[in-house]
C-alpha cells in the first residue's frame, strides 16, 4: 500500500483538492511508519524465535503483534492530527517547497519526530536485537566447539 500511494501520490495531487492531498499525505506517512512497525516487530520475532527458543509461549500472538503493527502508526497519525491537522498538505503550497507537487508532511518538526525519531528507535531496537541473537548465536557455537574437543579427547 505505501507504494501505491506513493506511486499515485503526485497524480492525485494534480486534482487540487486539499482534503484528497491531506488524506493521500496521512495514509503516505500511515503506511510508512506501519512498515517501519512491521521491520521492528521482524526482529522481535527473530530474537524470540533464536534466542528464546523454549517456553515462548505467547497467546494470542499474531493477534498482538497484528495490533501492534498497525496500531501503532495509527495512534501517531492520530496525535499528529489533533496536534495540528494543517501538518499534512501540498508542498507546492508551502513556501519551503515552491515546485514541489507532492502530498506530504508540511512541518518540519512533525516530520523529524513522527518519522526521523521513529525510524531511529526501530533503527536502534532492531540493532539491539540483531547484536543480541549475534551473541546467542556465538555462545552456542563456543559451547558445541568446547563439548566436541571434550568428546575427542
Amino acid at each position: 500500500m505505501l507504494n501505491i500511494v506513493f506511486l499515485t501520490n503526485s497524480w492525485l495531487t494534480s486534482f487540487n483538492q486539499p482534503g484528497l492531498c491531506i488524506t493521500v499525505a496521512v495514509l503516505l506517512h500511515y503506511f510508512l511508519l506501519a512498515a517501519f512497525t512491521w521491520m521492528c516487530l521482524e526482529s522481535v520475532h527473530f530474537y524470540l524465535a533464536l534466542v528464546k527458543v523454549f517456553n515462548v509461549y505467547v497467546p494470542k500472538y499474531i493477534l498482538k503483534f497484528s495490533i501492534a503493527g498497525w496500531g501503532i502508526p495509527a495512534i501517531v497519525i492520530t496525535l499528529v492530527l489533533i496536534i495540528n491537522k494543517d501538518s499534512y498538505g501540498n508542498g507546492s503550497l508551502s513556501e519551503s517547497h515552491p515546485y514541489s507537487n507532492f502530498c506530504w508532511i508540511q512541518d518540519n518538526t512533525v516530520f523529524y519526530i513522527s518519522v526521523v525519531a521513529y525510524f531511529f528507535l526501530v533503527f536502534l531496537m532492531n540493532t539491539a536485537m540483531f547484536i543480541t541473537v549475534l551473541l546467542k548465536i556465538h555462545s552456542v557455537k563456543t559451547r558445541t566447539q568446547k563439548t566436541s574437543r571434550f568428546w575427542k579427547q
